[in-house]
């Protein structure tokens, strides 16, 4: 009678055995699992990617356009946009080059110069390439003069 406990004891002591083993992954199903992640967040970064590039493009073209407003409001109250000298740091503090006949706003037209999407100052010239009036525009990509695509500088329009 002992033999059938027994018995029936190591036959239960397998089974339980066979159960652990069947309850983790093997290393093939892990790898599997990390190759199939691994092709997925490929394909997520490769369509992400661009536009990310697009977004800061457009972020360049909005704060242009603002800055622009900015110094219309400016040329509006003081009769000539900023000089060169001044730069568009005469948007948020008046500059010492304004006679007293200026009639500067109060708190400026801004209240902060932003930077490019890539971290660098926003570019202005007065007079302008193109004779009178001004230019406003951000080096891009590559934050040097001229270039294509991403790299190419973004002018007012």
């Amino acid at each position: 009678m002992t033999t059938d406990i027994e018995n029936s004891s190591k036959a239960a002591v397998r089974e339980t055995a066979k159960r652990k083993k069947r309850n983790g992954f093997t290393l093939v199903e892990l790898m599997v699992v990390i190759f199939i992640i691994g092709l997925m967040t490929t394909i997520v970064v490769i369509n992400v990617m661009p536009s990310q590039d697009r977004a800061m493009i457009e972020k360049a073209r909005a704060d242009i356009a603002t800055l622009g407003q900015a110094l219309e409001m400016y040329r509006l109250d003081n009769l000539s946009y900023p000089g060169s000298s001044d730069g568009l740091q005469a948007l948020v503090s008046a500059p010492a080059s304004l006679t007293t006949s200026a009639r500067y706003r109060q708190g400026g037209y801004i209240k902060k110069l932003p930077d490019d999407p890539w971290g660098r100052p926003y570019q202005y010239d007065n007079p302008g390439r193109q004779g009178p009036g001004y230019d406003l525009y951000s080096l891009g990509a590559d934050g040097a003069p001229g270039g294509e695509d991403d790299n190419a500088d973004i002018y007012a329009e």
